[in-house]
């Protein structure tokens, strides 16, 4: 075999791995959030649902209950072992979402964080998203709703994306849209 042929053919396995792991990585348009950020470096991103979040100082602590966000095969298999379709039903949406346990991590969010809740004023483009501060997220998540907006999705879950370095801090909440 000639060698520019096999050199053809490495860059061409090459450029096909890139790409399919790249489609691997990107979220599939339905679990898609209000504004997509993805993780870099060693920075980690989890769904859950906010249990609490106050104040400390300079930054807030959040109490996060972590759950499974699924999509294709393992959400219809889990949907499966929990009895909620029959086998090769598919799953509405194509998510379906595995609370597992009712454990509580404690998280220290910057008060700088960015925040985004859905929201029937937000832009539409964007499923909702309305931009908001952290300080604004804690009082909704106490009931309160200092400047009266009206959240689309009350009780949808948080994609957060957290930072590598200690104390791990979260760098941004993202309010998932569920249809």
């Amino acid at each position: 075999m000639k060698p520019s042929l096999v050199y053809l053919t490495t860059v061409a396995i090459l450029v096909a791995t890139v790409f399919a792991s790249s489609r691997v990585l990107a979220a599939p348009a339905s679990s898609a959030t209000a504004v997509a950020k993805p993780p870099c470096g060693n920075e980690m991103r989890q769904y859950g649902h906010i249990k609490s979040l106050t104040r400390k100082g300079d930054r807030f602590e959040m109490r996060f209950d972590p759950a499974w966000w699924l999509t294709g095969v393992p959400a219809e298999r889990a949907a499966v072992e929990d009895k909620l379709l029959r086998p090769a039903e598919p799953v509405p949406n194509d998510y379906y979402i595995v609370e597992e346990g009712r454990r509580l991590l404690t998280y220290v969010v910057r008060a700088s964080a960015e925040v985004t809740v859905l929201t029937k004023g937000g832009d539409p483009a964007r499923l909702g998203a309305t931009a908001i501060e952290v300080s604004e997220l804690a009082q909704i998540v106490r009931g309160k709703n200092p400047k009266h907006r009206q959240l689309t999705q009350p009780k949808a879950g948080f994609w957060i994306r957290i930072g590598e370095k200690y104390p791990s801090p979260v760098l941004s909440l993202d309010q998932q849209y569920q249809p």
